[in-house]
């Protein structure tokens, strides 16, 4: 038999290499390249039997019934709006965020939703005896919910496990770092185990038709640890966040083979678990001061869900050589784009000025049309001039200080006029799309016009 030669794959990003190094190439990472084993050959010395000819398969064309997907609901509105509509059978998910962000929680509550309903859920626990899943679950009084538990880590004993019987509907494995299997000869959280535990438990939930969830741990960065290519590999992927500081937690999915990619669901962390929120723009803008300059309403969109948030600015003059550029929420580089244009087409001198930018309520905000309302933030806190409470803003802003159009218009100031606004600032291109509003709007055409509207304005607060 032919010696076996270790390999060295990065713990960080999956790269294999043939020798150890220090940094890794792929990501850049010191100190994570680790001996990893060859796997083991199958037992007698023997290789797989290959046939010398393939089978021909019959191939279809591009129209035909395509029927959709079966889907068991969760129980739990939020969670079935990032999934597509529920679980479907057979499928992969796998759910990362940062540790004591809510991820268990949300499991747990899903798991008994889906027993009382009586559907057979297991909850594989590779992290927590089977007492302190308990405890859990009596702190959210779902104690008497039928769902079947275990604490265990090896993945052919948890699949010869859940073949005995009837296949359950959801399967949770908590977490995919712990796995480890026979035919993998490393230690478990290398990438090869993750990857040989998760392909196992990916073919179980292909040939049971179970629903199976497995739950990642999250690297500084916020990355899913282990290889990337488990990504690949899983039918959806989600990632729950938020800030240890807020009570608010978003469930966003980053890959779904069976639905909508863009989706967010939004949920209230309390005292007896995670709690649905229905209508999360009035969450995120309750309590806000309608009188201070420095604040501007967002109308964003999450997915197919408007959602209304309030960006907060503070300009004030530096006493430092190189100015602080602070903000939270939002892209950094968006945030110096906007700066350098209002310096430049906007007539403001934000040079010598620290600036500070905040999305309340600990949301990140992604999408372009994003630029107008963080603008008119800035401006109102460098003029000292409070912008009309019942205003929304939104739209791009261009290298040259024009404004460009946006998608989906309409949705937004619907939402605005649901939730008591007035008026609207728009870009003047794409006018067309808005259609019949109630809301007042005040198409501009570049930064230019922002800044002498705002400006132009009453003058409630200034800067020292």
């Amino acid at each position: 038999m032919a010696k076996r030669s270790p390999s060295f794959a990065c713990q960080n990003c999956g790269a294999v290499y043939t020798r150890w190094q220090g940094r890794c190439d792929a990501c850049g990472n010191w100190s994570t390249i680790a001996e990893e084993a060859a796997e083991a050959p199958l037992p007698g010395g023997t290789a797989l039997p290959r046939s010398k000819k393939g089978r021909v398969f019959a191939l279809e064309g591009l129209i035909g019934d395509a029927p959709e997907a079966p889907r068991v609901s969760s129980g739990i509105d939020e969670l079935d709006r990032v999934t597509g509509g529920g679980f479907v059978p057979g499928s992969v998910i796998l759910l990362g965020g940062d540790p004591g962000i809510g991820k268990s929680t949300l499991l747990m509550q899903a798991s008994a939703a889906l027993a009382i309903n009586g559907e057979r859920v297991v909850y594989i626990s590779g992290e927590e005896a089977t007492g302190q899943v308990r405890l859990r679950a009596d702190r959210l009084r779902l104690s008497k919910a039928p769902v079947e538990l275990a604490a265990e880590t090896n993945v052919e004993d948890i699949i010869t496990t859940l073949s005995k019987g009837p296949a359950p509907t959801l399967v949770i494995i908590d977490s995919i770092q712990t796995m480890w299997s026979e035919s993998v000869e490393s230690a478990p959280g290398t990438v090869t185990q993750v990857r040989g535990s998760a392909q196992a438990l990916i073919r179980y939930a292909k040939t049971s038709g179970a629903s199976v969830i497995l739950v990642g741990h999250v690297t500084k960065d916020g990355q899913i640890a282990g290889p990337r290519v488990v990504e690949h590999m899983v039918d959806a992927v989600a990632s729950f966040e938020g800030d240890g500081a807020h009570h608010f937690r978003i469930l966003r999915a980053a890959k779904n083979r069976f639905g909508p990619t863009d989706e967010i669901g939004v949920f209230e962390m309390t005292g007896l678990g995670l709690k649905q929120v229905s209508n999360p723009s009035a969450l995120f803008l309750e309590g806000r001061d309608t009188s201070s300059a420095g604040t501007a309403v967002f109308a964003g969109m999450e997915g197919t869900r408007p959602m209304l948030l309030e960006f907060q600015a503070l300009v004030a003059p530096s006493s430092l050589g190189t100015p602080r550029r602070a903000v939270v929420g939002w892209d950094p580089s968006r945030l110096s784009m906007v700066i350098a244009v209002l310096e430049a087409h906007g007539g403001l001198k934000l040079g010598n000025h620290d600036v500070y930018l905040n999305v309340a309520g600990g949301l990140k905000v992604n999408e372009p049309a994003a630029d107008l309302a963080a603008a008119a933030a800035l401006v109102s806190s460098y003029s000292g001039h409070a912008l009309p409470p019942d205003r929304v803003f939104m739209g791009e802003i261009g290298l040259t200080g024009a404004l460009r159009p946006i998608g989906q218009i309409a949705v937004r100031m619907k939402e605005a006029t649901k939730l008591g606004f007035a008026s609207a600032v728009i870009p003047k291109p794409g006018l067309e799309a808005v259609g019949k509003t109630s809301l007042k709007t005040h198409p501009m055409s570049d930064v230019a016009d922002l800044v002498a509207t705002i400006i132009g304005g009453p003058k409630r607060h200034s800067n020292p």
